[in-house]
């Protein structure tokens, strides 16, 4: 199914849906800062629906290019909280520094989660490399009602000495290095495990591999109930995959997903794709109750973003 939006400039912005729960594949769009108003609002809203949007072609797109797109649906976040030697716009997501291959959200160890991500290809190994996205609202509609009331009860806890990045086979010191760096800075924040989205008004379950522990509960039950959620949003069914090529860009609501980065490819092959991700805001759960930091201050990563209106 695709649906074109016609943008002021003439543009036509085609929004090819690739799945029932997540994804969709927009066209007719060249991607940069010039973008006008309308596209930007199709973009938008095609992002809220379908959760993660992919663009081809955009071969012409540097850095610069992709932060001046980026500043036009949002406030640009710093790199990355910890890793301050990434650079001043994008933060390599490099094979060389180790592989994300586990589910996760971005970043949810801070208390202002980044509202999106965006990511662009540079490198891709001559095979494997996709990856994958699962829509975090499909996962929680999907759940029984007692599930339901269940994860709406819950809050856990998220730190950054889980690196997620660290866990692939690129070499030691590249791999060590990059872990310090990560965890130069302690952060740890307490978050509902069901979000209220703050512009659908969706609601979301809110977990991924940075999850330290659930609160109130046992640490094996933790670890149960933990699987149990995560297993949900992990199904095929909310799922899509990507294949990337050169000149591909995605972006995805991080408010919505989380993301595994497949490690289908050799050492020998290099993988590199720059990511710019969005200011957010602070999560709410649904009694009303925001997340608390425990530990780290992330003033310097973000500003705290005024929600939209549902």
């Amino acid at each position: 199914m695709s649906v074109d939006i016609a943008a002021e400039s003439g543009t036509s912005v085609r929004v090819v849906k690739l799945g029932a729960q997540i994804g969709a594949r927009i066209e007719g769009v060249r991607l940069g800062g010039d973008l006008d108003a309308p596209a930007v609002a199709a973009i938008r809203a095609a992002l809220h629906e379908h959760k993660v949007i992919f663009f081809q072609g955009q071969q012409h797109l540097t850095e610069d290019g992709q932060y001046e797109f980026a500043e036009l649906l949002g406030n640009p976040t710093t790199p990355h909280p910890t890793l301050t030697s990434a650079g001043a716009k994008s933060l390599a997501i490099d094979s060389q520094h180790g592989r994300s291959n586990v589910w996760h959200t971005d970043v949810t160890f801070v208390d202002r989660v980044p509202q999106a991500s965006i990511l662009r290809a540079v490198t891709l190994p001559s095979y494997g490399g996709s990856t994958t996205w699962a829509s975090t609202v499909a996962a929680y509609d999907a759940l029984p009602q007692p599930l339901k009331v269940l994860a709406e009860s819950l809050r856990a806890r998220h730190t950054n000495l889980y690196d997620y990045a660290g866990e692939g086979r690129a070499s030691a010191e590249g791999s060590s290095a990059y872990r310090r760096e990560f965890e130069s800075t302690y952060f740890e924040t307490e978050h509902p495990v069901v979000e209220v989205h703050p512009e659908t008004g969706e609601r979301a379950l809110l977990l991924g591999c940075f999850v330290k522990e659930l609160v109130g509960v046992s640490s094996s039950e933790s670890k149960a109930l933990f699987q149990l959620f995560q297993n949900r949003i992990t199904r095929l069914e909310n799922t899509t995959r990507w294949n990337w090529s050169l000149g591909d860009v995605a972006i995805w609501d991080n408010r919505a997903t989380q993301h595994y980065a497949i490690d289908d490819y050799d050492g020998a092959e290099h993988r590199k794709l720059t990511r710019i991700t969005l200011s957010g805001d602070i999560p709410v759960g649904v009694d009303g109750r925001p997340s608390t930091v425990i530990s780290g201050d992330a003033q310097s990563y973000a500003p705290v973003e005024v929600p939209r209106a549902a």
